[in-house]
């Protein structure tokens, strides 16, 4: 027992004394491997990472952060790591932008608190244009990937002649974001379900071109590749080829757009920066203007400024449009439908929207339909309330603010009997500030008596015995005249019953103004029919030569790729088993532009007389032509939304210094001359 107890304990430290070596030997050979691929602790890769965790928790950063982790997740495709640090990268360039910007708003806008507010909520808007505008540039750059891609696939497909084996190898070659995408379509191709997974890719495709890619993919592994029958070419590489073009084109017009629209959204919102230098320099040049700038109708030309700027910058935006996937596409539970749930709310909110059925009904829904937006009913409403609400609020407040403005304009302006260009010398700056105090120490006295007469303000003042001590008649009746005229304002500086009828007039603006919205953004939308049936020409002439697809199948391509025509196109594709020719007269009839009808009736002949590659023979024949007029179309499409976006977008700019400083400056400068020559002339007459 003794041997055998004395064997076990060699046996377990001969076992640990292995052990310890194999593990020394184990550490040093992964320390071997990772030797190099660690990263540094203050890498930037570390550091956007930590910022991300960091930004995540910032409750106002987190909202922004979320936007642009919306568009990334879909182009990386699973890829947590880098879509954090993409994310955190585009959060970290918006602050170094946003902060220098906030510090220069606090410091132009020391005692004038509101202006401050305004700017500040403006910065959200800059901060919101910046992040759309990081989310189009990592749109775009797939975009120009694509192309690459596609010629890539054109050469494998030659070599390995299967279409999952080339998409498999070009997506291996590169670690790009395009190569996520062909290695998410690889994998469809080989599932056991490809179809219903095809469905699940098109919800997250990126943009539309990877979906005809991923589509033509799959119909030509399913039904085979054949030749064409003019140029004895494969069809899938011919398809390849269009769908190429159709991405070239829409590269150019992005391209475009991003020129003609360059830092538009920016000038637009730049002029209110400028709001207080130009009021600064102008008092401190000519003061005269003084009791403009820092008066009610100063104020007034202040806040119209303002409220244009907020207007021109939201259609800046809704002009640029160019089709991308928006940042957010959080539908599905925002404030408005948690608003909704709420039975309070939704009994007030039900009291506004129109009964089904009536006129009005039908007007919204078909305005929803034609802007493409994704309100509800219910939350369109919920919208219009809210702006109502809020009209009225800041109506009402800044109606409180002119009156302030102008009486504290009484309390603080120093006092003086003439008018000059340029400042006041030191020593007369302080007579006319003492003389303010002086009046202000009766203001004081005397404010609230509306009843109040010049000669009881002469009698006050000649009962003073600490500034009227000696006071001759003359100086009591100049005096009591101009502290009367002080008084008066001050007095009728008062909420006025008009005034509250004002407010409720702005408040039906505010009303209204989410469906003026719909509208532009319909007529803006307008522009781009043209362009959207030319890409429904190209999808058809993808689609025609390949066996087996009918006008049904043409038609659900349509609808997956439509945005102007998708809720006719839907309607139609719901109807269609209860007869395909009556569906596509009620498409006819519930669409008004030609060039979609004639297409229609394209599809109208397919179904009974023809086969659907002679209904469309032209877009084969006449290809050439029908790339020429795209490309005249993107560029008058440009030319009119450059147009309208130059126009709107210089629009602050003018009216600051138009409006602001020019027409004041000399409206004010003539009223003051006319005072003057007729003080002068009544002193020559004496």
């Amino acid at each position: 027992m003794m041997g055998s107890g004395l064997l076990f304990f060699l046996v377990v430290v001969a076992y640990l004394i292995v052990n310890k070596f194999t593990r020394k030997s184990e550490i040093k050979l992964i320390a071997e491997l990772t030797e190099g691929t660690k990263e540094k602790k203050f890498s930037g890769e570390v550091i956007f990472q930590r910022l991300y965790i960091l930004y995540v928790k910032i409750p106002g950063i987190r909202k922004y952060l979320l936007k642009i982790r919306r568009r990334l997740a879909i182009v990386n495709i699973d890829d947590e790591y880098l879509t954090r640090r993409q994310s955190a990268m585009a959060i970290t360039k918006a602050l170094v932008i946003v902060v220098p910007v906030s510090f220069i708003i606090f410091a132009l806008t020391k005692t004038n608190f509101l202006l401050r507010g305004i700017l500040l909520i403006l910065l959200l808007f800059i901060i919101d244009s910046i992040i759309e505008g990081m989310a189009d540039k990592i749109d775009t750059k797939l975009l120009n990937q694509q192309i690459g891609f596609f010629s890539e696939i054109r050469h494998a497909y030659r070599e390995f002649n299967m279409i999952e084996e080339a998409i498999y190898e070009v997506s291996q070659q590169d670690d790009l974001e395009v190569s996520r995408q062909g290695e998410k379509i690889y994998e469809i191709l080989i599932s056991d379900d490809p179809e219903t997974e095809l469905e699940k890719y098109y919800d997250v495709a990126p943009n539309s071109y990877l979906k005809e890619f991923a589509g033509i993919s799959y119909l030509t592994k399913e039904f085979g590749d054949r030749k064409d029958g003019t140029t004895g070419a494969s069809l899938y590489l011919k398809n390849l080829n269009n769908i190429t073009q159709e991405l070239q084109l829409e590269i150019l017009k992005r391209d475009k757009l991003d020129y003609v629209f360059q830092s538009l959204a920016i000038i637009s919102a730049v002029p209110i920066l400028f709001i207080e230098p130009v009021k600064a320099w102008a008092v401190s040049q000519f003061s005269f203007t003084k009791q403009f700038y820092q008066g009610k109708l100063g104020l007034v030309v202040q806040m119209l400024l303002i409220i244009i700027t907020f207007v021109c910058y939201t259609l800046i935006r809704k002009i640029k449009d160019n089709g991308a996937i928006p940042v957010s596409n959080n539908y599905e539970n925002p404030w408005q439908e948690k608003t909704y749930r709420n039975p309070f709310f939704k009994g007030i909110i039900d009291m506004f929207i129109p009964k089904q059925g009536t006129k009005e009904y039908l007007k919204i829904r078909q305005l929803l339909k034609d802007s493409a937006s994704k309100l509800k009913m219910e939350w369109l409403y919920i919208n219009r309330i809210v702006a109502t609400a809020l009209t009225f609020v800041v109506a009402i407040f800044m109606f409180f603010q002119l009156h302030q403005a102008a009486i504290n304009y009484i309390y603080t302006n120093p006092t003086s009997d003439y008018d000059l260009v340029g400042e006041m010398s030191k020593s007369d700056a302080k007579k006319a500030m003492d003389l303010t105090e002086q009046d202000n120490y009766f203001l004081k006295k005397l404010k609230g008596k509306l009843g109040i007469t010049q000669g009881e303000v002469r009698l006050t003042l000649k009962k003073d015995t600490k500034y009227y001590k000696d006071a001759t008649d003359e100086i009591l009746d100049k005096d009591a005249e101009r502290i009367m005229n002080k008084l008066t304002i001050i007095n009728g500086e008062n909420f006025q019953w008009f005034e509250l009828l004002l407010s409720m007039l702005f408040a039906i603006v505010g009303y209204y103004a989410p469906v003026f919205l719909l509208m532009f953004q319909k007529k803006m939308r307008q522009l781009e029919m043209e362009n959207e049936v030319m890409q429904f020409q190209t999808i058809i002439l993808m689609l025609m030569k390949i066996e087996r697809v009918n006008v049904e199948m043409i038609l659900e391509w349509l609808e997956r790729y439509a945005n102007i025509f998708k809720e006719p196109i839907s309607t139609c594709v719901n109807n269609y088993e209860a007869g395909a020719w009556e569906a596509l007269e009620a498409l006819k009839e519930e669409v008004s532009f030609h060039d979609f009808i004639r297409v229609v009736e394209g599809l109208q002949s397919a179904v009974e007389k023809i086969p659907i590659k002679d209904a469309f023979d032209e877009l084969d024949t006449e290809r050439a032509y029908y790339q020429e007029k795209r490309k005249e179309s993107n560029d008058r499409l440009i030319s009119r939304k450059g147009m309208i976006g130059k126009a709107i977008g210089f629009a602050p700019m003018i009216i600051l210094f138009v409006g602001y400083l020019i027409v004041p400056l000399v409206l004010i400068g003539l009223l003051s001359m006319s005072s003057s020559f007729a003080a002068m002339s009544q002193a020559g007459k004496l």
